[in-house]
């Protein structure tokens, strides 16, 4: 039936009409939820507790409330006062005897990765034998599947009090940054994640002798590669593309200095900060003669290093993954380990555990910006992603770090090496409502960051396992 011998066939254009008659209802309708949405009352909410800890001064309220309106904190002060400042349906959440602090931020994790460390004989066939192998694995399975166990991480972080998280590769083309987006819109529950995309390596970095047929779809799904000074900067412009928190270089002997110096200018330009893994000495001045923002390990880092990023306002990132035993930890529950690989792997932790406890008091006395990442990709049998990720992170207090510089570098000074200073790392007016409570004193056991048991996160409590009414 055709338009002008059908129904239409008196009024030609009526359905025309009849399209934008919806449409405008539609309109109307959409701009009215928008201003019930709008127009909803903020919530209110006052938290208690027996002290509340400054990581940037040190010092301890006590007792202590936190005003809290919407996702952002209002006032902090003492209970009586904030009693008076409070609206009077604000919820109160009266936590007891227990610590508040800032909403903890793991600077250097990897959500994607769950590598199982795999057997002695298989790590000795291949290149990089005890990470590159699942690795591999990851990249070449289904990328649904790997962003589900990316959104399990997340979750298990957020659970564990990491409110704040910073990936640094290993998510695939477009992983974390979807898993981002997917979490600020409520969609999943996880920390709120600067994304990094794609990592920029050259060719070699962490695999080799691959499938000559294969080599380059297998790479591109997981690296953007550094050739020339061209192709760096070509390599940042396409992770802006996929928006971006962040760009992450891995610099080895074959990167150069221009390259490297190619990828920050580029990325500043799009106000991106660049962080750099940069284990040996001649990486480390690499990232240090191209004006990267922080040097992630930074392991060989020397007292002239130290000197150089201080005066440059480079940040080390400490990792402390493997510092104490870590190896041996992940490795037996899983795998048999012969007598004399154990033997080796324990005298191998002992130099280890020396040389990162003289890295860490060489790192206090610089004066340098420093905050502390988990560097977690690792399966780790009987723990959370968060469990593992906290349990790394306090080993820092057996480096010789005081606890109260162990807490700065996971809120104060990571905020700041992030760039969200204004944002998140301090209990203050202004900031997102992110909090974290443990039963007793992290100052006296800094262990007591392994037992968060209270998780709020704009003003949304993940988790409480104090007293609440």
């Amino acid at each position: 039936m055709s338009e002008l011998t059908g129904p239409n066939r008196f009024f030609p254009n009526r359905g025309a009409r009849v399209g934008i008659r919806t449409f405008l209802v539609l309109a109307v309708l959409l701009f009215a939820a928008e201003r019930v949405v709008a127009e909803a009352p903020t919530s209110n909410t006052l938290v208690r507790a027996s002290r509340l800890l400054d990581p940037r001064t040190g010092n301890v309220l006590s007792p202590a409330a936190v005003l809290i309106e919407g996702s952002k904190i209002k006032e902090v002060g003492a209970p009586a006062h904030m009693q008076t400042q409070a609206p009077a349906d604000a919820k109160i959440i009266d936590l007891g005897n227990a610590t508040l602090l800032p909403g903890l931020i793991d600077s250097h994790t990897h959500l994607f990765l769950d590598i199982i460390v795999p057997p002695e004989l298989e790590q000795q066939r291949h290149f990089n034998g005890l990470f590159a192998p699942g690795m591999l694995l990851a990249v070449i399975e289904s990328p649904s599947k790997r962003v589900l166990m990316g959104a399990k991480s997340a979750r298990e972080d957020l659970e564990s009090g990491f409110t704040t998280v910073r990936n640094l590769g290993h998510s695939g083309i477009d992983g974390d940054t979807e898993l981002r987006d997917a979490v600020n819109a409520g969609r999943v529950p996880g920390p709120r994640i600067l994304a990094s995309g794609r990592k920029l390596i050259t060719r070699g970095s962490y695999v080799q002798n691959l499938n000559p047929a294969l080599a380059d779809a297998i790479l591109q799904q997981e690296f953007l590669l550094i050739d020339g000074v061209d192709q760096a900067r070509q390599a940042v412009r396409r992770n802006a593309f996929q928006n971006v928190d962040l760009i992450k270089v891995t610099a080895d002997e074959n990167l150069t200095v221009a390259e490297l110096a190619a990828v920050t200018e580029e990325a500043h330009r799009d106000h991106l900060k660049v962080a750099v893994h940069a284990v040996d000495k001649v990486s480390i001045q690499t990232a240090i003669d191209a004006r990267a923002d922080s040097v992630e390990h930074g392991n060989e880092v020397t007292d002239a290093h130290l000197k150089q990023m201080r005066d440059k306002g480079i940040f080390l990132d400490l990792t402390p993954t493997f510092n104490d035993g870590f190896y041996l930890k992940i490795t037996e529950p899983s795998i048999v380990i012969s007598p004399d690989s154990r033997a080796a792997a324990v005298s191998r932790n002992k130099r280890r555990k020396q040389d990162y406890d003289q890295l860490v008091q060489r790192v206090l006395k610089s004066g340098l910006k420093f905050a502390a990442g988990s560097d977690m990709c690792w399966f780790c049998p009987g723990k959370s992603r968060g469990q593992a990720s906290a349990g790394t992170l306090v080993k820092l207090r057996d480096a010789g770090m005081p606890p109260l510089d162990v807490i700065r570098s996971l809120t104060t000074n990571a905020a700041e090496m992030l760039g969200w200073q204004d944002k998140v790392g301090a209990v203050e007016r202004g900031k997102f409502a992110d909090l974290v409570a443990v039963a007793g004193d992290p100052i006296a056991d800094i262990t007591e960051l392994e037992r968060v048991r209270f998780v709020m996160k704009g003003g949304d409590v993940v988790r409480n396992d104090l007293t609440s009414h």
